[in-house]
């Protein structure tokens, strides 16, 4: 496997990271873009939304939309059950909510622990990529939140119109079997 340090950055202190799973891989993001974790339930669906938005629904007086990541990365047919939950997010001063397969833990990783995302060309954005994260035997996959609930693809959670499908760029997940 290739890794890229021109502009990787580790953080310059330990950071906690929310761990949650799509499929069968594991990620981590900054738990301090973290509002509140909400089991999965009815949302009000939006008409002409892509599959991937389930809908919005109504928090404390705020319109939250709400984003199926396993859906809008092709990740294989979501399963809603008693573990799906909706990570609900403060980035770039609006709510977001991210339904995954399921939340595990809190982890404290050091600078150490992580290393550069992979290069992957041009067949895989990695833009929204921090690197990955390992403790013993566990690998996360680092993700930018802000990066992956924003730009085009995220159209509808922004409030603008949805542009054309084949012209898309956004940050994919790919399991870690096909980054190396």
């Amino acid at each position: 496997m290739q890794s890229t340090t021109d502009h990787f950055q580790p953080p310059a202190q330990a950071l906690e990271y929310l761990a949650f799973r799509l499929g069968r891989e594991a990620y981590g993001m900054d738990t301090r873009k973290v509002q509140q974790l909400r089991a999965y339930g009815a949302v009000a669906r939006i008409a002409n939304a892509p599959e991937y938005v389930k809908g919005v629904l109504n928090l404390r007086g705020a319109v939250v939309p709400i984003v199926d990541l396993r859906i809008r990365f092709k990740l294989g047919a979501p399963r809603y059950d008693r573990f799906t939950v909706v990570i609900m997010l403060n980035t770039a001063s609006r709510i977001k909510g991210m339904v995954v397969d399921s939340v595990s833990d809190v982890i404290t990783l050091s600078p150490e622990q992580i290393r550069p995302p992979p290069v992957l060309g041009v067949v895989l954005d990695t833009d929204c990529l921090t690197g990955l994260g390992t403790l013993d035997e566990r690998m996360l996959i680092l993700v930018d939140i802000d990066k992956l609930m924003s730009g085009e693809s995220m159209d509808l959670v922004e409030g603008r119109q949805f542009e054309a499908q084949g012209n898309e760029r956004f940050c994919a997940l790919k399991s870690i079997e096909e980054m190396t």
